[in-house]
């Protein structure tokens, strides 16, 4: 199956330690096409519908359901952890992911 980034993927999770997200949920593909094509492994960032206003998250809509990708939880996976694919964000949650991503790791 072809993988491409920002889209939005269901992801079992487990097994997971801590304080880690759990469960099968939705996530988003970080990673750049480039990997997503070559590697066996993508990045991920979980998607919650539980979640207070925080600077790591960013608010979408999917499935007509109101959630945020929590960045603070970005993971790398096996591609075979991928249960099943849906659409991919709005232009406008992309820009908000790349600018949250920038503002959290680069100075």
């Amino acid at each position: 199956m072809e993988l491409k980034q920002y889209q939005i993927v269901l992801v079992n999770l487990d097994p997971t330690i801590g304080s880690e997200m759990k469960k099968t949920r939705p996530c988003v593909i970080i990673s750049p096409n480039e990997m997503n094509k070559y590697l066996q492994t993508i990045v991920i960032a979980p998607v919650t519908s539980n979640s207070i206003p925080y600077p790591t998250r960013v608010e979408i809509k999917h499935n007509k359901t109101k959630g945020w990708v929590v960045l603070d939880q970005i993971r790398t996976i096996d591609r075979k952890r991928v249960v099943k694919c849906f659409d991919s964000l709005t232009e406008k949650e992309i820009v908000k992911i790349k600018t949250t991503i920038q503002e959290i790791f680069v100075d």
